[in-house]
């Protein structure tokens, strides 16, 4: 990913990881495969992770150690009351920037 799109997604991952866990639990590597999936490919795990732990602390999520046939027991991270409050702003935030940003292309053309 170029530095632009890097700098972009540092401002929106909060919320799309909440939009994957209001589709379904999901742990850390999971989360990290289905944004890969959908094009991110140049994602670091570890920044997953570490927005995992910020969400977890401001209170977004519910965590659950599920046990894991590799190793230590794995944190399933969904989505909890909170958590839908924050997507539901990001939604918002995102249609309002979304539509201004639309006008000024639709301007240069």
């Amino acid at each position: 990913m170029g530095n632009q799109m890097t700098e972009m997604l540092k401002g929106t991952l909060e919320g799309i990881v909440l939009a994957i866990l209001a589709k379904q639990p999901a742990y850390g590597y999971e989360i990290t495969a289905l944004l890969r999936e959908r094009g991110f490919s140049d994602l670091v795990e570890g920044t997953v992770y570490a927005l995992l732990v910020r969400v977890e602390q401001r209170g977004f999520v519910d965590v659950e150690k599920v046990p894991s046939e590799k190793g230590p027991p794995r944190k399933v991270f969904s989505i909890n009351g909170q958590g839908r409050e924050q997507l539901d702003e990001f939604w918002r935030t995102w249609s309002f920037l979304a539509e201004r940003i639309e006008q000024l292309h639709e301007g240069e053309k």
